[in-house]
């Protein structure tokens, strides 16, 4: 299937089905078909609202949609989103909140590179800006990097990771969701090897794959039953004209949205069903439910070919991670080389992308941090996205982790503003 001309049909599905959702709103809402009782103008004008919206969000970048806190003098404080380093596949921004003075909290948030943006950690961004200078990673849509920029792959992802640790300096505290945490484990250990000074103060490590052995799940199941090749074969196209990436091979991203729908294609299916009678009655709008959660769901980005292929190769399939037997750049990395940071470690009792047990397991592998510097919380009832955006986060997680970064804080320095910095790519 790496042929552009696939790519291409897949985009060609998804324009059809948002011009014929348009379609089908403007011809339903014709005037003269007001004075006709006749429900079924109505429904069509109501399915076509909602396929046209379904599918044009698949191709559009949600906004971060975070303008403003209230500070603790009960004013409103804008937040502006700066980059502070710049590369090809992603950027370290930062939430920069007007008139405010520098925070004792600094937290780096990595999101995961799985086929959302990283605006799918909306909520959790905007529930520890109040508390805490917040950075996080930025990742690009790899159908927009031209061919010329090279490759990205695991071993990029975990050496974009140490350079965006290095700026931020050691007073930093790293919160990794999902797909990053065994990447973001093993940056930290490249650090404690190469470059100690820069190790951030502490690591939360939240429902992610370190060993998936240690609990099977749907996921890690694909990961056993697929062949590398069958995978290359089936998953990998290049990236059609329409795009700057025009030719690069990628994992698409609507491809990686069908395979998150057929897990709970039911409860999807009457999602949708239920939004096209609200719309048909009226009771449908711009921000409900429905459209909060879906605006975010269903904007998809592509991964680069090679990224995907390595981390199911590496991660899951041969478990690097967890075997203590991960190379980046020709350099063995050692996590019994960590000592210093304390890491803490978050699960949901109901997770069933990254099941209680896989993200355990880092802390096996930290054979040289002392126990007073390991932590690790079970949350009773949560599934994967309720850790980190969900009741469970808002109402008992988000304390822990504040309670743990200030518990490993140390007297940090006022540090200078850092400007700006453009890196080369990563060849």
């Amino acid at each position: 299937m790496k042929y552009m001309a696939t790519y291409d049909l897949m985009e060609t599905a998804r324009n059809t089905n948002e011009w014929l959702g348009a379609t089908a709103r403007a011809m339903a809402s014709y005037p003269v078909f007001a004075l006709s009782a006749n429900p079924l103008f109505q429904l069509t004008a109501a399915w076509g609202e909602v396929t046209e919206r379904t599918f044009s969000r698949m191709v559009t970048k949600p906004d971060w949609g975070i303008r403003s806190i209230v500070g603790p003098d009960g004013t409103d404080h804008l937040v502006d989103i700066k980059p502070v380093v710049e590369r090809d596949f992603g950027n370290l921004i930062h939430f920069s909140v007007r008139r405010r003075d520098k925070m004792k909290r600094q937290i780096m948030v990595v999101t995961p590179m799985s086929g959302h943006y990283a605006t799918l950690l909306r909520p959790t961004v905007a529930s520890l800006l109040p508390d805490a200078d917040v950075y996080v990673t930025d990742w690009h849509n790899a159908r927009d990097i031209p061919v010329s920029a090279g490759k990205f792959d695991v071993e990029d992802y975990v050496l974009y990771l140490v350079d965006f640790m290095r700026h931020l300096g050691p007073d930093t505290h790293v919160i990794a969701v999902c797909q990053p945490v065994p990447l973001t484990l093993a940056a930290t250990a490249y650090l404690a090897a190469e470059d100690p000074a820069a190790q951030p103060r502490s690591l939360t490590l939240m429902g992610g794959p370190v060993d998936p052995d240690a609990a099977p799940t749907e996921v890690t199941d694909f990961g056993r039953r697929v062949t590398m090749g069958q995978l290359e074969q089936l998953a990998i196209q290049r990236v059609g004209f329409k795009y700057k990436g025009a030719g690069r091979l990628v994992y698409p991203g609507l491809m990686q949205l069908a395979g998150f729908m057929s897990m709970n294609a039911e409860r999807h299916s009457k999602a949708f069903s239920d939004q096209i009678l609200r719309a048909a009655r009226g009771e449908a709008s711009d921000h409900d439910a429905h459209n909060r959660f879906y605006d975010e769901y269903l904007a998809v980005m592509d991964m680069t070919a090679e990224f995907y292929l390595s981390t199911v190769e590496r991660i899951f399939k041969n478990r690097e991670i967890a075997r203590n037997d991960f190379v980046v750049a020709g350099k063995k990395v050692d996590f019994a080389a960590i000592t210093d940071v304390a890491v803490k470690i978050v699960e949901g009792e109901k997770d069933d992308i990254s099941a209680p047990g896989q993200c355990l397991a880092a802390l096996n592998l930290l054979t040289n941090l002392p126990a007073a510097k390991k932590a690790s919380h079970l949350e009773p009832g949560a599934g994967h996205y309720g850790i980190f955006a969900g009741k469970s986060w808002r109402l008992n997680i988000r304390p822990l982790v504040l309670n743990f970064i200030d518990a490993n804080s140390g007297a940090a320095a006022e540090a200078p503003k850092k400007a700006p910095v453009k890196l080369a790519a990563a060849k």
